[in-house]
């Protein structure tokens, strides 16, 4: 039985400069949540991204259901079932990863470093990991089992590769580090969800996510990492991205408790024609950030 349509197209960019003839030169770009999916695509050649759509997902009970709508969607999308792309990236947003120093990383041993800080399903769920090239962690993550053989059927005729948002978040902010001076906290808002991380001297030194249910959540959680990392509330400084406006009440409130506060911006390494002004610069950061991880350092 076909599952009724639980997905809402939120917005949608293409650059004039998208051609469906030229998929073969793109890198795609999905992202899996469970209640949203992007898609993003990327000139792989000058690093411009051509395309772009944001998706909100209907509350599911299941990865089950889950698959059946990301299925539809597939079947009614101009470019998703196309094959032959020069790479296929897919990032998973869950949180079921664990980031590990690179010098005590052993592949065989990815499962039981993931088992530290969530709980594996072997039967319906891989383990798999990405390595950062200068960052010396490594990212372990669990994906789907359907998920991965659903999309290796789509995507056999190019190199697929997986990869987790928080691979994406540290890679990005490790490159954003290194353009500012002092060691600021890094925070990314997703939807239900707050990321924090701390990098100094290009390394790793904090990453977690944290559930949202209320407002409150959000003071609460960044204030515990500022005490932790010793950090001070009135003059450390905050970079923010994600689903926060500096108009909405939101950012307002936490401007109360923090108030050396700014918002990042995109990835420098990417390029965006002037469709993207559309988007606020501080959105999408985690989206963004994948096309700096190498599909070559992403076991697929």
């Amino acid at each position: 039985m076909q599952p009724t349509a639980s997905y809402k197209l939120v917005k949608k960019i293409k650059d004039d400069r998208f051609d469906e003839e030229a998929l073969h030169q793109y890198r795609l770009i999905i992202q899996f949540g469970v209640r949203d999916f992007q898609v993003t695509i990327v000139e792989e050649e000058d690093h411009r991204v051509l395309f772009f759509e944001d998706y909100v997902l209907s509350d599911l009970s299941s990865y089950a259901e889950q698959l059946g709508v990301v299925r539809q969607l597939f079947e009614s999308h101009e470019v998703l079932g196309a094959g032959f792309w020069k790479s296929v990236t897919v990032s998973i947003k869950n949180n079921k990863f664990v980031q590990v120093p690179a010098g005590l990383f052993h592949e065989a041993s990815a499962g039981e470093y993931l088992a530290f800080n969530a709980s594996v399903n072997i039967e319906q769920e891989e383990v798999l990991y990405t390595r950062h090239a200068t960052h010396e962690v490594v990212t372990v993550f669990a994906v789907q089992k359907p998920l991965i053989q659903w999309l290796q059927q789509i995507y056999q005729n190019t190199h697929l590769t997986f990869t987790h948002q928080s691979a994406a978040l540290t890679e990005g902010v490790a490159a954003y580090a290194s353009t500012v001076t002092g060691v600021p906290l890094y925070i990314y808002v997703d939807r239900f969800k707050l990321h924090i991380l701390s990098i100094a001297d290009g390394k790793l030194v904090y990453y977690n996510q944290f559930p949202i249910k209320q407002f409150s959540d959000y003071v609460k959680y960044i204030m515990l990492v500022l005490n932790a990392l010793h950090m001070d509330q009135k003059t450390s400084q905050i970079i923010l991205w994600g689903y926060i406006g500096k108009n909405s009440p939101h950012y307002q409130e936490f401007y109360k408790y923090i108030q050396n506060v700014s918002f990042g911006e995109r990835p420098a390494a990417l390029k965006f024609g002037y469709m993207f002004d559309e988007i606020q610069e501080h959105h999408f950061f985690d989206l963004f950030s994948i096309p700096l991880l190498s599909p070559t350092l992403q076991q697929s």
